[in-house]
């Protein structure tokens, strides 16, 4: 289905793991990367939390292999892969095992019937201590789940939601 819709570029048909943290094809799946694109969370500027007025000053812009998330922070990020959901399909994604285990949790929100776009990560360090990410390997999976052939009433797109084709590492927009 991948193919034949072209919703995943770059696509892995078989799961990448010698001496990295897997991605690609799955059992029922597909474990995305992170791309090398950061928005590191600072408190630097005193800034409130406000999702309906989100500063970009409470971001730090980072670039590179391997992104340190401080301690009790997070970042986002953003997927190496470009996604694009046919109509009679909805996602649930959940952070891979590997970052888990270490305390790092990452939160995707489901991907809609008929949205694309690179797929903006929340990557939170629930720990004391600095935490690595590792660009351009797996960060969570994808699981897909295949509804009635003519899909919802309304779609993701048909609506327009705000965060249709979203190409960097995108804050919250109201």
């Amino acid at each position: 289905m991948a193919r034949e819709h072209g919703m995943i570029e770059p696509f892995e048909d078989a799961q990448v793991r010698q001496g990295t943290i897997s991605y690609g094809v799955s059992s029922y799946g597909y474990d995305m990367r992170v791309a090398d694109e950061f928005k590191i969370f600072t408190n630097v500027n005193n800034a409130i939390v406000d999702p309906k007025a989100f500063s970009d000053r409470s971001f730090v812009p980072f670039e590179g292999d391997v992104c340190i998330v401080p301690p009790n922070s997070f970042a986002l990020a953003r997927s190496v892969e470009y996604f694009r959901i046919p109509r009679n399909v909805i996602t649930l994604c959940v952070g891979k095992s590997t970052y888990a285990r270490c305390g790092i949790i990452t939160n995707v929100t489901p991907f809609e019937p008929e949205w694309e776009g690179y797929v903006t990560l929340e990557i939170s360090n629930t720990t004391p201590l600095p935490a690595k990410i590792y660009a351009n390997e797996g960060i969570a999976q994808v699981l897909f789940f295949e509804g009635d052939p003519e899909g919802p009433e309304v779609s993701y797109a048909d609506r327009k939601g705000k965060y249709q084709g979203q190409v960097g590492v995108t804050p919250p927009r109201l």
